[in-house]
């Protein structure tokens, strides 16, 4: 497989842009670089997950695969009383992430680099939120979704943003397998927002 954004340390030249989206009203500056997912502009799957996600204001959140943050940091506006980790596996995205978070004021968030949930043992959250790494393949992202499963409290809910075409059907059954009530949210040019509480 070729280098992509899920890669630990990417070794393709570094290339920053900044970029500036307005996410739930708010103004985002981000700095991207090559290397990681959606460098160009937030991508609208995670556009549409942010619009489409409910979250308590005093929330635990996890952002899994967090990128250059547009994920998380929206969720720590949302829940700001409460904590957003973020993670991914992607060194230079972590990096990224930090600075967008500090850029944008957000002192409520925690960033780490971590192999899917590997550095949170023994953590609980109350959301877990993601837009998986397709191109890590199938088993990757099942494996999100449980360890997602394992980390969420009783009653904590997992939000997922997967295009039909790229397995929103086999993910939505995982999600029954594994998840107490599983529902399709919101659709939209053929990806799938899916909230599974567990």
């Amino acid at each position: 497989m070729s280098e992509h954004y899920y890669s630990r340390k990417p070794s393709v030249e570094h290339d920053l842009h900044t970029i500036e989206e307005t996410m739930r009203g708010r103004r985002f500056i981000f700095v991207t670089d090559a290397g990681v997912f959606s460098k160009k502009g937030v991508d609208y799957g995670s556009k549409l997950l942010v619009e489409t996600m409910a979250l308590p204001v005093d929330a635990r959140i996890l952002d899994v695969g967090c990128g250059y943050g547009p994920i998380g940091l929206t969720a720590a506006v949302l829940a700001h009383k409460g904590t957003v980790t973020m993670v991914d596996i992607n060194e230079r995205a972590v990096a990224l992430a930090k600075h967008n978070a500090d850029r944008n004021g957000l002192g409520n968030v925690e960033i780490l680099q971590s192999d899917l949930l590997s550095e949170l043992k023994g953590r609980s959250f109350d959301v877990v939120l993601t837009n998986p790494p397709i191109r890590a393949g199938k088993e990757t992202v099942h494996r999100i979704f449980e360890q997602a499963h394992e980390a969420l409290v009783p009653g904590g809910a997992l939000w997922v943003v997967i295009q039909k075409k790229q397995g929103a059907p086999s993910a939505y059954s995982k999600l029954e397998s594994l998840y107490s009530r599983v529902e399709q949210v919101e659709r939209s040019k053929g990806y799938w927002i899916i909230k599974a509480a567990k």
